[in-house]
């Protein structure tokens, strides 16, 4: 993470760390859909792609002003980091559009059964949030086992995101990773 657009990148490893339980029976919990974004879902207000415009997804999350009034952690050279883990088939996203217009994504890192949540962007709202439960039936699909999102804040926890200790999840780690789980078929 860099320390602002302009900062110098640091590396973090935050104990607790923030996962997304979503596979059913997980111990952990469950991805919680809210009432009124199942509706949204349901609607079908957005088209919803993945990979057709990483680049632009990771600039929209480093450059869309922040909800929480926070300053952006992607600096350019991190979004150069991404964009080359894309192009080797590390990194994925999901975009949501509104007549041809990008109004929100989510990208992270695949590896394993391991998907890593990076950040997402909206300009619209839900668009977000229905990019998020799209990913959730996406990694349950294809058969990932942990959904790594780092830190936690009151938006990730209306979707069930709890804190594990790291001896925890160095463990929920080292068995996901070893998964022979694809983003998509090949």
């Amino acid at each position: 993470m860099a320390d602002g657009r302009d900062g110098e990148i640091g590396f973090y490893s935050p104990d607790p760390r923030a996962v997304q339980p979503f596979v059913k029976g997980d111990p952990l919990g469950a991805f919680h859909l809210r009432r009124s974004l199942a509706k949204q879902v349901r609607k079908g207000l957005f088209e919803i792609t993945t990979d057709s415009c990483f680049s632009r997804v990771v600039h929209q999350c480093a450059t869309v002003p922040r909800g929480d009034g926070l300053d952006t952690w992607i600096s350019p050279a991190i979004e150069a980091l991404y964009n080359a883990l894309h192009d080797q088939g590390f990194a994925h996203c999901i975009e949501a559009w509104d007549g041809g217009e990008l109004v929100g994504g989510i990208y992270g890192v695949a590896i394993g059964g391991t998907y890593f949540g990076e950040s997402m962007f909206s300009t619209r709202p839900y668009a977000s949030q229905v990019c998020y439960a799209w990913l959730i039936d996406h990694l349950r699909e294809r058969g990932y086992t942990l959904f790594d999102v780092q830190f936690t804040n009151p938006h990730l926890e209306q979707f069930g995101v709890v804190e594990v200790p790291r001896e925890i999840y160095l463990e929920l780690l080292a068995e996901a990773i070893e998964k022979q789980v694809t983003w998509r078929d090949i």
